[in-house]
């Protein structure tokens, strides 16, 4: 019995460590890639599509979240996220096993070559989709020190939780609407300015702005409580990040499928 209560235990803590690191959860990047798909020629999204053997690019999203589960996929466990200090890409602190700013390129010149099997280039196209959701939430380009934002440990509307998870799920999920009806919302503010504005950026200006959003990230009341204030101050933060992460996915496929 002591065994078993053992392995049950074990099981809710590692459950509760990858939930924390998901992120934007699944409604998300499932907005991510309704608005990808929305910004891209038809021709393109059919072309992705079949690659994905008949898998929608919204639909993926959350793929390479799923397959932590898996062992043979492990040697991506750290490529959904990416630490600065200032908005700089500094290689010698990442992970040993890469990150997910160095995955992102490498991925897409991998897909750019054609010289992948098609179950490689399957699996390199959802992490890639994935990948670009993860940089665009900010505690995903984290800095030093807190696992971004894992160990500040916040109350959420009474419920104990951190600052890192409030930003993957709750303050999405806290709009109780779907991600097909927030995605609608999101683009009808999408217009050709916008998209030049995200899409005439790097990579490497992406780590700069979410460093930008930091001062927002991490205004917490000295208690610990978030409630309505917080989201009413901080909300369009998300909206704007979701709206980035959609144009550059479809920027990205269409350079390499288009």
């Amino acid at each position: 019995m002591k065994q078993i209560k053992s392995l049950a235990l074990a099981l809710v803590l590692v459950l509760g460590m990858q939930t924390q690191s998901f992120a934007w959860g699944g409604i998300g990047h499932y907005v991510i890639g309704k608005l990808a798909e929305w910004q891209m020629k038809t021709a393109t999204v059919e072309r992705v599509e079949t690659i994905l053997k008949q898998e929608s690019i919204s639909g993926v999203g959350v793929w390479m979240d799923n397959i932590r589960s898996d062992k043979n996929y492990n040697y991506t466990n750290t490529w959904h996220w990416v630490t600065t200090v200032d908005g700089e890409y500094d290689p010698t602190i990442q992970e040993e096993a890469g990150d997910a700013y160095e995955a992102f390129l490498r991925l897409k010149e991998n897909l750019k070559s054609g010289k992948l099997t098609p179950e490689e280039e399957r699996d390199q196209l959802r992490m890639l989709i994935h990948i670009v959701g993860d940089l665009h939430q900010p505690f995903h380009v984290g800095k030093p020190g807190d696992r971004g934002g894992n160990d500040v440990k916040v109350s959420f509307f009474n419920k104990e939780t951190n600052i890192h998870a409030i930003w993957d799920t709750d303050l999405i999920a806290g709009k109780n609407m779907s991600y097909t009806e927030i995605a609608t919302e999101l683009q009808k503010r999408i217009n050709p300015s916008l998209i030049d504005r995200y899409t005439q950026t790097t990579p490497a200006d992406w780590l700069k702005e979410a460093v930008a959003i930091r001062p927002a990230m991490y205004d917490i009341p000295e208690n610990g409580r978030i409630g309505y204030e917080y989201i009413y101050k901080h909300y369009h933060h998300t909206e704007e990040r979701l709206i980035a992460a959609g144009i550059r996915l479809a920027q990205a496929l269409e350079e390499i499928y288009g």
